[in-house]
């Protein structure tokens, strides 16, 4: 360019680049794409996305839902294994536990639905695969109904799983079996599974169902036992085979029948003899208990007071000389004299059931004056509450 002069070959070369850019040409530096690939691009994305994030939270919603539901059950009191198919549980249980109670515990935790309830120790015979119990080193679980003791560990070698079993056998008794669930694992195997012979010991004692279960954290003791000594040995045992570990007690133990003194003990036995002996009989055709018989009245509220709970029945009876219609009314006076005479001698009334039978059941012949003044009487029997 000379003197402000574009040369023609410059502007020759500027015009040809803008002609072959907009015919479709390539510009040095520049490459172009086709607008359908970039689309396709931005939509396989986010579908790459959820095919990857998808599984892994379906599958951690799975197990955190399992958790709550197995956690409920056992805050409950139910020993339970439950197992997930997305929001649908299945639940195996062993002890018997009311159905609908158990749907109203898992109804309860957020997100869950019941499918089935399966009855077995958690899960066996089912035909549905149970929720894996702990394969951790030092995992385990140990359970007790009445006819098995279970043991549920991973162990590293033969040798210990033969250990375990001469224990359990050695605990078994006559009317339980053994449930064997131990297999070898030389990486994941407890490393001194005789710490669990305590336990062993302590679960076999008892008849309902109770079981200690270790996940790796928290030593989980449920079910029944027979008194608070069992309890502490099975607690302290725990604590012994898993040093550290967190110890989640919930272990019952039965109300205790309270304990019948002697006096009460035998009071069945004596009240019977005491019938045999005694007599308790009725001038004729009144309540006014015979001379002969009043010093047998006193024995009898003398031997209600040895056992202050037993509560008795005061029958009246009749011979046959009147009509039953009238003789019913006269055995149910007779009855009731004979509680009020037991009253004014220390008998608490509420112990003492009048009731009257008439005629009905004579004990002697009523053809007879012998047999008619044995009919006219009072007896004094257990109720069948005691």
């Amino acid at each position: 360019m000379h003197g402000g002069v574009v040369s023609s070959r410059t502007v020759t070369s500027a015009r040809t680049r803008r002609r072959t850019a907009s015919d479709g040409g390539t510009v040095p530096g520049l490459v172009r794409r086709p607008l359908v690939i970039w689309l396709l691009a931005a939509l396989a994305v986010p579908v790459l996305l959820v095919a990857v994030l998808v599984p892994a939270t379906a599958g951690s919603t799975e197990d955190q839902l399992r958790a709550q539901t197995e956690a409920a059950l056992r805050a409950s009191g139910v020993n339970a294994t439950v197992t997930m198919d997305g929001r649908d549980a299945s639940v195996f249980v062993s002890t018997d536990v009311d159905e609908a109670h158990l749907r109203e515990i898992v109804a309860g935790v957020d997100g869950v639905r019941v499918v089935s309830i399966e009855r077995g120790l958690t899960g066996q015979g089912t035909g549905r695969t149970p929720s894996p119990q702990p394969e951790t080193a030092g995992g385990f679980e140990i359970g007790r109904t009445a006819t098995a003791i279970r043991v549920q560990a991973v162990v590293r070698s033969e040798l210990a799983k033969e250990s375990l079993r001469a224990e359990v056998e050695r605990l078994l008794g006559p009317d339980r079996e053994y449930d064997e669930r131990v297999t070898v694992d030389a990486a994941k195997g407890l490393e001194e599974p005789g710490t669990l012979t305590a336990l062993l010991a302590a679960m076999a004692i008892g008849t309902g169902d109770a079981s200690v279960r270790y996940d790796g954290g928290t030593v989980t003791l449920s079910g029944e036992v027979p008194d608070q000594a069992t309890k502490a040995m099975a607690a302290r045992a725990a604590a012994k085979a898993v040093p550290g570990a967190v110890i989640a007690d919930e272990l019952i133990v039965p109300a205790a029948k309270p304990t019948q003194s002697e006096p009460c003990r035998t009071f069945k036995s004596r009240l019977a003899e005491f019938g045999r002996q005694h007599r308790i009989n009725f001038l004729s055709g009144t309540s006014i208990v015979n001379d002969a018989s009043k010093q047998a009245v006193v024995r009898a509220a003398e031997l209600l007071k040895t056992c202050p709970t037993a509560r008795v029945e005061v029958a009246g009876h009749t011979d046959d000389l009147g009509s039953p219609a009238s003789s019913l009314p006269l055995s149910e006076q007779r009855a009731a004299a004979l509680k009020n005479q037991l009253v004014r001698l220390g008998v608490p009334a509420d112990r003492l059931v009048a009731a009257g039978y008439g005629q009905a059941f004579p004990i002697a012949s009523n053809s007879t004056a012998a047999g008619r003044i044995a009919n006219r009487r009072a007896e004094i029997r257990p109720l069948q509450e005691n």
